[in-house]
């Protein structure tokens, strides 16, 4: 009985986000609003938009199973690293970019280097979406799974369904206004349960006695694999979701200048402190159900100590906050590569495209990539995995071109075609590489081939990156810089 009133209230939660996503719609009369909600967003909604972006799947569930098993070295990644993103889009993106007419990172690259370049990056850029969006995918899957116990295959195309509905009428529009309802659901949510966990347990004091040792260890081991590994997270998402699409519609899509820088910095501390909350409700979980974390996937921790353990007031709460968490990430990335799909790769195509029948190819986008995406999400399962293969993706492709466009003057469009081409080639063979190479036999000493291979993949890639810009850019300058 109690399971049926729990999947009602779901079941009213999704018709009232597609009702929203219909209500938004009705402003979307351009390509721009679709794509950046015309530019007319305040700074606080701008900012609970950002926030949405990641805190999905990969905060509430990715990020808390990693934190109960590996602790605060375990989530460098995400909280932090995200929050890092976030604030160094307001620092370094925001204010140089926004004056532009740009809707999307890859007309930043026309615009700076040449149309090859603007191909390049498009293609490079639509795929690093696709792991994102399959992990959004899974999670909701997840969550029906746990409540109704709907066969995770149906859980997806549903899912999919809804998704793709609310952001092919609405664009932009609906994806903010949805986050920002979505925003206040997830304070409310997570806050109530975390009080509820941490009443359950004794207070905070108890929770810091029963941790392990090194629990809460911030810093890594002063061992140089140790470091370089840690780096790596940190850049991962900090770094790597820079160039990504659905950050940039974000801080494009506020009234000015001043209100998306702003809305950088609020969001990133908005993400720093609420990521919290699961984190904190993960660990009271692994301290009175501690069977869950040895029997089941660590992913369903947080859901199942719910649904087992809790009120019905409290699971509303939180399926509500999740729903809304999930839903608001993935929205946002389901328009992003597709927007890029339009822009940059189908239009080009074309001399006479009006600004009508773009908006019609940027919605049968989002349709492909639904369909791509969906696809992916029955074939794959780990959460965790899936966003960082998205993060790494852009990081080795389309960072370094990004910030040697805007603050390196002799930086070029082959320079920057190199960099893209280079640093994917060189992370997809370390990746290749290091999962080759063994792990040493008990009783013997590490190679340096071994130890090398510690070393994480996408920081080859980096690597590569950079210098083949550095080396494509001295070698064949451009004759006219357009430096911003």
């Amino acid at each position: 009985m109690q399971n049926g009133i729990l999947l009602g209230f779901i079941v009213l939660y999704l018709l009232g986000t597609l009702a929203i996503g219909w209500w938004a719609s009705r402003r979307v009369k351009t390509t721009a609003d679709f794509v950046v909600a015309g530019k007319r967003l305040p700074m606080f909604i701008t900012a609970c938009a950002l926030f949405a972006t990641w805190f999905g799947s990969e905060t509430v569930m990715g990020a808390s199973s990693e934190f109960i098993e590996h602790g605060v070295l375990g989530i460098i990644e995400d909280p932090f690293g995200a929050a890092l993103c976030l604030f160094l889009a307001g620092l370094l993106i925001a204010r140089p970019l926004y004056n532009r007419n740009l809707l999307t990172f890859s007309d930043f690259f026309r615009q700076r280097y040449n149309k090859a370049t603007e191909v390049v990056s498009a293609v490079f850029m639509v795929p690093s979406y696709f792991s994102w969006i399959a992990a959004q995918l899974i999670a909701l899957a997840i969550i029906l799974q746990a409540v109704c116990g709907l066969d995770r295959t149906w859980g997806v195309l549903i899912c999919t369904t809804l998704v793709l509905v609310y952001t092919y009428i609405g664009g932009m529009w609906s994806v903010t206004i949805t986050d920002f309802v979505q925003t206040i659901v997830i304070i409310a949510g997570l806050l109530a349960l975390a009080v509820d966990m941490v009443l359950r347990v004794g207070g905070f004091e108890n929770m810091l006695a029963a941790a392990p040792p090194d629990f809460f260890q911030f810093l890594p081991d002063p061992e140089p694999i140790g470091i370089v590994q840690w780096v790596a997270a940190w850049m991962t998402i900090g770094l790597g979701s820079i160039p990504q699409q659905d950050v940039f519609q974000r801080v494009m899509a506020a009234k000015s200048v001043r209100g998306s820088v702003n809305a950088c910095y609020t969001s990133a501390l908005m993400y720093l402190s609420v990521a919290a909350l699961p984190l904190i409700i993960g660990f009271c979980g692994r301290m009175l159900y501690p069977e869950l974390l040895e029997s089941g996937d660590p992913q369903m921790m947080i859901p199942y100590l719910v649904l087992q353990h809790s009120g019905l007031g409290i699971q509303i709460l939180f399926f509500g906050a999740l729903l809304s968490a999930i839903l608001s990430t993935c929205s946002g990335a389901m328009l992003a590569p597709a927007t890029v799909i339009g822009e940059n790769l189908v239009k080009p195509l074309y001399h006479s495209v009006t600004d009508a029948q773009l908006l019609q190819i940027m919605r049968y986008s989002v349709v492909g990539v639904a369909l791509v995406t969906g696809g992916m999400a029955m074939s794959r399962n780990n959460i965790y995995e899936l966003v960082g293969e998205s993060s790494a993706f852009s990081l080795v492709s389309l960072f370094m071109p990004l910030v040697a466009g805007l603050y390196w003057k002799r930086s070029s469009a082959r320079g920057a075609i190199a960099s893209m081409i280079a640093g994917f080639t060189f992370w997809l063979a370390a990746m290749f590489w290091t999962g080759s190479t063994g792990e040493p036999a008990a009783g013997t000493s590490q190679s340096a081939l071994q130890t090398l291979a510690q070393i994480p993949p996408m920081l080859y890639g980096l690597a590569a990156s950079v210098l083949a810009m550095l080396i494509g850019s001295w070698w064949y300058p451009e004759r006219r810089v357009d430096m911003i």
